[in-house]
């Protein structure tokens, strides 16, 4: 399996820095539509839809709702602090699932219902934090920037839970999370950031200013994880997918970034950059 899985990054990785550095934006912005779409339809099999009506209403309603905020795109500054603020505040209301959860929970009709709404508030709001961006004078940057500290903060939580991990994080939903490894997460995440940010051909962004906004990054990409892992324990499926070999599905990969991406694109905004 960990053979698997480092094969599939050895190819995974390359594929997504020529999107990010070499793809124009609006193309990029196509592209994140189309790979978040399969997201969509693994969500639709996570919250019990299918085979029916309600999982190819999910599918048209968010596609429907990507391509029109990619058509808007244009007019987004108007109002985008309002914009990245609200998807930041949908993702605090969704977290609020995770200390509610039970672990006899079943996908009945109040799981599915709510379900359909954190799918279309997840991958709308991860798609548009991600795809502004983008679309900033620095974005390819910045959105490596942001992978970094998503990724410094899994890694550490990894090898802090394998090291030191003795209490659960989150045992009802994900028994494999624990304290020490989200403290191991905290504590890589800041300094990935900062030693990036160093190196990269970036805007100065504050030292302190960038340790906090890592920190909040790497505390709500935990959420993200947690948020797909509910979902799956409630379903009874082991992966959202099986797109990438040792990997699982879209979700899998990209549920973390779907919610720090909100708030790390607010931590900019904010932060004057």
């Amino acid at each position: 399996m960990l053979k698997q899985r480092v094969l599939t990054a050895l190819v995974l990785i390359p594929l997504v820095l020529i999107a990010i550095f070499v793809l124009p934006a609006p193309w990029f912005l196509v592209l994140l539509i189309i790979v978040l779409m399969k997201g969509t339809a693994e969500y639709k099999r996570l919250a019990g839809f299918s085979n029916n009506a309600a999982g190819v209403s999910l599918l048209i309603l968010q596609a429907a709702l990507l391509v029109a905020l990619l058509e808007y795109r244009d007019n987004w500054d108007n109002d985008i602090l309002i914009y990245l603020s609200a998807s930041c505040g949908a993702w605090l209301l969704m977290f609020i699932r995770l200390p509610l959860y039970r672990a006899d929970s079943k996908p009945d009709l109040a799981y599915r219902t709510v379900s359909f709404v954190t799918a279309i508030v997840s991958i709308t709001t991860g798609w548009f934090a991600v795809s502004w961006i983008r679309m900033q004078p620095e974005g390819s940057w910045l959105i490596l920037l942001l992978l970094l500290i998503v990724w410094a903060a899994d890694t550490g939580a990894y090898f802090a839970g394998k090291s030191f991990g003795k209490r659960k994080l989150a045992a009802h939903i994900s028994p494999g999370k624990t304290q020490a490894g989200l403290l191991g997460g905290l504590i890589t995440a800041p300094l990935t950031a900062l030693l990036a940010a160093k190196l990269m051909p970036i805007t100065s962004i504050e030292p302190t200013r960038l340790i906090l906004l890592s920190l909040i990054v790497a505390l709500v990409s935990v959420g993200g994880d947690l948020m797909i892992s509910l979902h799956k324990r409630t379903s009874g499926f082991k992966d959202s997918g099986s797109l990438l070999p040792g990997h699982g599905g879209v979700l899998d990969r990209l549920d973390s970034l779907l919610a720090a991406a909100p708030f790390f694109a607010l931590g900019l905004l904010v932060s004057g950059f």
